[in-house]
């Protein structure tokens, strides 16, 4: 090792050519994240012994309808071999889950709602992962189940590895105009659904449709020697049913009550219109005081009324959602080609103006429609914001986490220079970082068909080894010190302490390695374990040979031996 060092120091090109060799292999190593050759995501999917399917049929479904669908689900679910039971809730939410928790399945009362839990064998003793078999059954049981109701929408919800979030991608689309903001809710969310990589489109809005009101006419009903009560009740009776009685238990607190109402048959129409709802009043008949049959249709009026959607407002403004989930990809790079598609195709509607600066929101788009000018707001948020929030923070970490060693090394050192070899070895460490998650995906790709992506654990075993790699290269730049100090020719001085404490140095990097290797088989902390032993990797080969290289160049080194002359 002596001899190496000291080699490399005699020749100015042996040296030039150590600093191009880790210039371009930084170089090479950054570019290999815009490349995508290294994603990057915020947490890789995790395998888990449950999963859930949300149901949402047309707004103005009926329960059947819904079951229909359900039914059409458990099927095929029915088929695979690692599934246990399967537990379907039809016009609710399941019971709350740490997914269901934040995606607000306890507010699911309507009879358009339904949701499937399936729970599958113990992940350990089961060789596909349960985001495999959503990513495998997910197009099948959409295909054949949504056709079912036209207009459904099922979703797969896996447990979430990350933070609780609505979806992976959300799309908060504010506007004053609902019209407006309905209609481009519709075509985002057209664009997601043409976009690789997104799966599971939803608007979160209600299907507008045309609702029938059943208006008693007092004037005609006293005229039929009719009640309002009489026609009220059958009314009840034909469509919705009402409680007749109470059934007291003792397994039972409260009363049971006694429901009733015509059969299935009476109160099903041939088709969906207003006719056939008339036709339908016409066959209800009520006796009247004098004995006679009146048909229903006779003392109620009809009105078609247009449904009334919900409305939903987020900090006092009216808001349409958009979400979408990733299958098996990374959130960043579909949000980025759907981006530039809506940023394409809204421009014939709407002035888009892209949002100034740097900033968690510097992906979103507002909206300014051409002939009315009416003005929207596009935001992104989900996942993906808490990935732009957590990256930079991370980020900000880095930095401070620099310039305070980099503080405290001039303080130390009286020296720039000096400082700037020791934040020089830590920074490049980044190197072996992502080189390593590259070897990692390889790897990976050929073994699960899945790939291995930077994650913000990665980014805590790069902070993490900063401390690890300051140190290496203080021990050098000490010991090298004190050699000079003592008389010794700076060359052969930096050679010696670079051989001398190559052993503590490389037995300090075995000793990181070792104990990552569990770590890197962790689903979660996967990232972590592979930043810290390539990147140890990389800090060893960086304190071993570039950081002599950068020593015998520097000026603090060269007025330590300036002034140590003077002293003689």
């Amino acid at each position: 090792m002596e001899k190496i060092v000291y080699w490399i120091l005699q020749k100015r090109l042996r040296k030039l050519g150590v600093i191009m060799l880790v210039l371009i292999a930084l170089g090479g190593a950054v570019m290999m994240l815009p490349s995508k050759l290294v994603l990057a995501k915020m947490l890789p999917g995790k395998s888990a012994n449950t999963y859930t399917i949300y149901i949402d049929t047309p707004t103005n479904s009926s329960i059947g309808q819904t079951t229909a669908v359900a039914q059409c689900v458990a099927k095929h679910l029915k088929r695979e071999k690692e599934v246990t039971d399967i537990e379907t809730y039809l016009g609710q939410g399941a019971p709350l889950d740490y997914a269901g928790l934040v995606k607000g399945s306890d507010f699911k009362r309507m009879k358009y709602q339904a949701e499937i839990v399936v729970n599958l064998t113990d992940k350990h003793t089961r060789e596909e992962p349960s985001f495999m078999m959503v990513h495998r059954l997910r197009p099948e049981i959409q295909k054949a189940c949504e056709a079912v109701v036209p207009g459904t929408t099922i979703k797969f919800i896996e447990m979430p590895s990350g933070p609780p979030t609505l979806a992976t991608i959300v799309i908060e689309l504010y506007g004053k105009d609902p019209v407006l903001r309905r209609k481009t809710a519709e075509n985002v969310a057209e664009i997601l659904k043409k976009t690789p990589g997104l799966v599971d489109v939803d608007v979160m809005q209600d299907t507008l449709f045309t609702k029938y009101e059943l208006v008693p006419d007092k004037e005609k009903i006293l005229r039929s020697a009719l009640s309002v009560e009489q026609v009220n009740n059958i009314l009840y009776l034909a469509f919705k049913g009402m409680p007749i009685a109470v059934k007291n238990t003792r397994n039972q607190q409260d009363q049971i009550p006694i429901f009733v109402r015509l059969s299935e048959k009476s109160h099903r129409f041939k088709r969906d219109s207003k006719e056939a709802l008339e036709e339908k009043l016409s066959s209800l008949k009520l006796m009247n005081r004098m004995g006679m049959m009146i048909p229903v249709k006779e003392v109620v009026i009809v009105k078609e009324v247009p449904s009334s959607p919900t409305i939903f407002r987020k900090n006092l403004r009216d808001m349409t959602t958009i979400t979408a989930e990733c299958d098996m990809v990374s959130q960043v790079y579909p949000l980025l080609d759907a981006r530039d598609k809506m940023l394409e195709e809204l421009a014939d509607e709407f002035n888009v103006t892209k949002d100034p600066g740097i900033s968690t929101y510097m992906f979103d788009l507002h909206l300014r429609e051409k002939q009315s000018g009416a003005k929207m707001l596009l935001r992104w948020d989900g996942e993906m914001k808490v990935t732009l929030d957590t990256f930079r923070d991370l980020g900000g970490a880095f930095i401070a986490a620099l310039v305070l060693m980099f503080l405290l090394m001039v303080v130390y050192y009286k020296s720039f220079a000096l400082s700037g070899i020791v934040l020089a070895g830590s920074f490049l460490s980044i190197i072996g970082v992502i080189a390593g998650h590259w070897v990692t995906d390889k790897i990976q790709l050929y073994f699960t068909d899945t790939n291995f992506f930077l994650t913000a654990t990665s980014l805590i075993g790069f902070i993490s080894l900063m401390g690890i790699s300051a140190r290496s290269s203080l021990l050098l730049i000490d010991f090298s010190r004190a050699l000079i100090a003592e008389g010794m020719e700076r060359k052969k001085a930096i050679a010696i302490a670079t051989a001398t404490r190559a052993k503590p140095i490389m037995l300090t990097a075995v000793a990181i390695i070792l104990g990552s290797l569990l770590l890197a088989t962790d689903p979660i902390f996967g990232g972590l374990g592979v930043a810290l032993i390539f990147g140890s990797m990389a800090a060893t080969l960086v304190s071993l040979f570039f950081i002599p290289v950068l020593m015998d160049n520097s000026e603090a080194i060269e007025w330590l031996r300036r002034d140590r002359e003077k002293k003689h």
